[in-house]
């Protein structure tokens, strides 16, 4: 069997988010598993496959062909937020046209759903109509890099490279409007904790246009307790979580929710909402590594 498995998930702002994270890390994991039978390479149009597999779906962007290149397709789906939020997602009258004809491309050409929770796959059921059968959840985990360090001397140069204080509270990721952001910033003030976020959005927020309804929540918020870092390394980021009093992720909803596995990984106190999600992936002792997310792909791709 010749798969073919579509990068898209490595170009622009998905490279550095959870869906890049999962399309490199799935691909290196592939890489070092030598399954009889099954070549896996990277997805180019026009050339020849048994099974093609698309990484990234967003509803309101056409994210696969209009016709089925492949004897087999295989999707994943992270999941379907702004389904969930639609004020603050808007697909608008061309996003909208253009989730409907993927509802249809999907129940005509894809064979297997990849996601990452049990409640993404249940907003996709819900949401695009598809069999539950077809539906298959598998779990993302942190990278190796994340893990406890004791170095004193490389935790005080991380320290001041980013002149952090002695005690701080981290958040890693986005500030779109199901992460809560204003909830995070007024928690941290009342518990008198500085906060630290780590994100290119955060960083940029005055370049921001906050009249978009994806941002509109963050007009009018007292940044002066925020330490915003921008964009970090893994490298660094690791020392970081190691240097965190605790990690907080303060979503309304989640499709996973890969920094709190980071955190924990690393020793950190974890502090998550409790939304169906967080309860999902981090109230168990649930085994995460890329090994077992590349197998259980595999399987999906031989079951298909």
């Amino acid at each position: 069997m010749k798969v073919g498995i579509d990068l898209g998930g490595l170009s622009g702002g998905h490279k550095v988010r959870g869906i890049g994270v999962h399309t490199s890390e799935l691909i290196k994991a592939l890489s070092k598993i030598k399954e009889k039978g099954i070549e896996v390479s990277e997805y180019k149009p026009g050339g020849k496959y048994d099974l093609i597999h698309y990484t990234v779906f967003k509803p309101f962007t056409f994210s696969i062909p209009l016709k089925k290149e492949a004897n087999k397709v295989v999707l994943t789906i992270h999941d379907l937020i702004p389904l969930i939020y639609p004020k603050h997602y808007p697909g608008g009258i061309k996003g909208n046209l253009t989730f409907l004809i993927q509802k249809l491309l999907i129940k005509k050409n894809v064979d297997a759903i990849i996601t990452i929770s049990e409640t993404s796959k249940k907003d996709i059921c819900r949401f695009l109509g598809v069999d539950p059968s077809i539906v298959h959840v598998v779990y993302l985990a942190p990278k190796k890099v994340f893990t406890p360090i004791t170095d004193l001397d490389l935790l005080s140069t991380i320290q001041k490279k980013y002149g952090l204080p002695s005690s701080l509270a981290l958040y890693v990721g986005d500030v779109n409007y199901n992460k809560n952001i204003p909830g995070l910033i007024e928690m941290c003030k009342y518990s008198n904790i500085r906060l630290v976020i780590v994100g290119k959005q955060a960083k940029d927020i005055e370049n921001q246009n906050l009249d978009h309804p994806e941002l509109k929540h963050l007009e009018g918020l007292d940044w002066s307790n925020v330490t915003r870092l921008g964009f970090v390394d893994d490298e660094d980021l690791a020392v970081i979580y190691n240097l965190a009093d605790v990690y907080i992720q303060p979503s309304l909803y989640e499709g996973f929710s890969l920094p709190p596995l980071e955190a924990k990984a690393c020793g950190t106190w974890v502090i998550a909402t409790k939304i169906q999600t967080h309860v999902e992936i981090l109230d168990n002792k649930r085994d995460y590594s890329w090994e077992k997310t590349a197998k259980e792909t595999l399987k999906i791709y031989k079951n298909v």
